[in-house]
């Protein structure tokens, strides 16, 4: 007698890499790689023990979000340079440095490009701070002059509609270029192959195709629900100021990433009316970060996620209430 099948969620989690993904399961993280030749290529990530392990108060509600946000960067960073690697896309690769990079590197050293590099980050941080906080502040002061103050009311709203018009924007044009959109189709494959195991189907291709790409415990969603959390406390943040506002808004992003991470978790682990809404924006953004992939990336995804999946289904929780 065939056994029942049994809906449930699962506390594995994923990250499209460059022609790869990442697996994050309870006890393991794998990478799989499409490789040049062809196969996939499979790399047990050696992740040590994350913040919420080392100090316990990170495992309380809320400081779990601010612990786990850091991690997941963390992993994600070493993932994806991982992946280029195993890709052929690094610098023994496909890539070839300019003759100017190697006129640089030769004049002033290792040191020097390494500190050029560091600036670039600093910069690029710098950068994303002015666009996304300092500019709508700025703009909602000039359009707030011939209007008046009456619209010092809205000032919170409309400056997050700026935000989020700036990130939709930059994620559109992101998804026009092809390495991007490659990224984009992995994204939706590792998805896709979630929902398929989350459904207790057997994990082939024909069976993850069938499943929809778009997951609420997807980093996507975060962002979102973080852009319009920043709305509600910007409404408490007094000052008209473009750099102070974006101060008091730099120093209140921990409070939004936990509360943004609590709302992710409780939507990843129940269905009702109260999760749809709140997933509702993050799965529409989801169709431009997801894409539907072909079933050389369900492979790769597949591959990735049979390394992680724990044999006692610790990780699953039925839905009905209580674990698998």
């Amino acid at each position: 007698m065939p056994r029942e099948k049994t809906k449930c969620i699962t506390s594995i989690g994923g990250q499209a890499l460059v022609e790869g993904i990442m697996m994050r399961g309870p006890h393991k993280t794998e990478i799989a790689v499409r490789n040049t030749d062809g196969g996939i290529s499979l790399e047990e990530m050696k992740t040590s023990d994350g913040i919420a392990k080392k100090h316990k108060a990170f495992r309380l509600p809320l400081l779990r979000g601010i612990a786990a946000f850091i991690d997941s960067i963390a992993i994600g960073y070493r993932a994806l340079s991982v992946s280029v690697e195993k890709a052929g896309l690094d610098s023994d690769g496909d890539y070839e440095e300019s003759k100017f990079d190697k006129w640089v590197e030769k004049k002033f050293g290792e040191k020097t490009m390494a500190a050029v590099m560091t600036a670039g980050t600093v910069l690029g941080v710098l950068f994303a701070i002015v666009l996304f906080f300092i500019l709508p502040t700025w703009a909602f002061n000039l359009i707030e002059v011939p209007a008046g103050h009456g619209l010092e009311g809205w000032r919170s709203p409309i400056e997050g509609a700026m935000r989020m018009a700036i990130f939709l924007a930059y994620i559109i044009l992101c998804s026009r270029m092809k390495d991007v959109r490659r990224v984009f189709e992995y994204h939706g494959a590792e998805h896709k192959t979630i929902f398929c195991y989350e459904n207790d189907e057997e994990l082939t291709v024909d069976n993850v195709r069938r499943h929809r790409r778009f997951h609420p415990r997807c980093g996507t969603s975060f962002i979102v629900l973080m852009l319009i959390l920043g709305i509600i406390i910007g409404l408490f943040i007094p000052f008209r100021n473009p750099f102070l506002r974006t101060a008091v808004k730099i120093l209140c992003i921990p409070a939004v990433m936990a509360i943004g991470y609590e709302l992710i978790r409780y939507c990843g682990r129940n269905e009702n009316m109260l999760t749809r809404i709140i997933s509702a924006p993050g799965l529409w953004v989801q169709r431009i970060t997801t894409k539907e992939p072909d079933d050389s990336m369900i492979e790769v995804a597949i591959a990735a996620i049979k390394e992680v999946i724990p044999e006692n289904g610790e990780d699953r929780i039925d839905l009905r209430g209580g674990a698998k």
